[in-house]
């Protein structure tokens, strides 16, 4: 027989844990950021099923472009808190822009934002941990939430 106030005391206890992804006690074990460095911390909502979601990874800068695709050199790093086995993402130093050589008509400069090239980073989603960045201090970093269709399709077979 289970008391009727167990679910409450077992909800008062989870709730104040969840509330505190990113206070500075949850952000503790993680290091500070170097100097030149932003730390970058996002907090992910709950889902129903965690599994069926990943988080992208976009930094990048801001710059003045023409009609040509532009990239951003630059390597993600997969670092672990020492003693703690939390995972953190950290980004190197980002290289020169790379670009397309067409020709672009007149007036066609403009400001937009500019990734770092490579394969995209995606992530496994967990709402019970901050996911902590560090990128140099002049780059923005962004991110998305990619979600796993209802149904799975089957392969043909051949």
């Amino acid at each position: 027989m289970t008391s009727p106030k167990l679910p409450l005391l077992v909800l008062s206890c989870a709730l104040p844990l969840a509330a505190c992804a990113a206070t500075p006690e949850a952000l503790k074990p993680y290091p500070a950021a170097s100097s030149g460095y932003n730390r970058h911390v996002i907090e992910l909502p709950a889902q129903a099923d965690e599994a069926e979601h990943k988080v992208e990874l976009i930094a990048g800068k801001t710059l003045e472009v023409d009609c040509n695709t532009q990239r951003l050199g630059g390597q993600w790093q997969e670092k672990t808190v020492e003693g703690w086995g939390y995972n953190y993402y950290e980004l190197g130093q980002v290289g020169p822009a790379m670009s397309t050589l067409m020709a672009c008509p007149d007036n066609s400069r403009k400001q937009a934002f500019v990734p770092v090239g490579g394969e995209p980073l995606l992530v496994r989603y967990n709402s019970k941990l901050p996911l902590v960045i560090y990128a140099p201090a002049d780059v923005q970093v962004r991110y998305r939430i990619w979600s796993a269709a209802a149904n799975a399709s089957p392969a043909p077979q051949q």
